[in-house]
Order: C-alpha cells, then structure tokens, then sequence
C-alpha cells in the first residue's frame, strides 16, 4: 500500500485589542527567540475554531470567543519543518492578564505600528493581513 504524504494543519491569532496585538516568544527550534503569533497544531477531531481557542488559552491564559478568519497560508515553504498549513483568525480581546505558556519564554504586547523585527514563519503577512480586516479593507476569508 503507497502511503500519501499530507501537509499538517495548524492555526495562529492575531491577538488583538485594536491598536495592540499579543505576540509569544518562541523557546523552541525553528525560530528560537523570536516573536511569533500564539497557535499550534490542529488535533485529530477538532475544529480549527476550536484549536485556536485552546491554543491561545494555553499559550496566553486568555479566553476568546467568536474567532474571525484573516485566511489559509498554505505556501509550502512557510514553515522549515515542512509543509504546514494555517488558518489564521483574528480574535478581539482585551490584552492583559496574559502569561507566557510552556513553549514560550515571553508574552508581550506590540502596538499594531511599532511591531519587533524578528517575527518567526510568515506571521509578519498574516499580520500585515490581519490588519487589513481589522481595518475594513481586507477580504473575509482571504486564500493566500
């Protein structure tokens, strides 16, 4: 029997209060040290909305409700562990009362203008299309 090779499916936040967004830490390989948008991995038999609610509760502590999609990055060399597709929301809440979870040395949040330079996988356009949305320009489900 020929095994198919699948890509994964993954999910990141675009955090935000409005004029702020949370970004993490990364402490582990690929992207040690840099700033990333929480996520993670979608579980076998979960929603993508439902994973991104969960890995935000785990990477921040925060509680979200009513995810709103940005879009699908499916470039295959968004990310070096191989291909790795994201669905990426934007989710509104109020940016305190956050903590860095397990996989990340740091919590911090950046005003939406003043964003650090070292931003991990292709969170910098998810970001830069997040924008877009919270903005009233962008598409409801963007295919990037």
């Amino acid at each position: 029997m020929i095994k198919k090779q699948c890509p994964l499916l993954a999910v990141d936040s675009f955090l935000t209060d409005g004029r702020n967004i949370l970004l993490v830490k990364r402490k582990n390989p690929p992207f040690a040290s840099f700033w990333a948008l929480p996520g993670g991995f979608v579980e076998l038999g979960e929603t993508t909305e439902h994973a991104i609610i969960r890995e935000i509760r785990e990477e921040t502590g925060l509680v979200i409700f009513a995810p709103v999609l940005i879009g699908v990055f499916s470039d295959p060399k968004r990310d070096p562990r191989g291909h790795i597709v994201s669905c990426a929301y934007l989710c509104n809440h109020t940016l305190d009362n956050f903590s860095a979870g397990s996989d990340a040395s740091d919590a911090k949040v950046f005003p939406l203008g003043k964003l650090p330079e070292s931003i991990a996988f292709d969170h910098a356009t998810i970001i830069r299309e997040g924008k877009k949305l919270l903005n009233g320009s962008g598409y409801f489900t963007n295919i990037k």
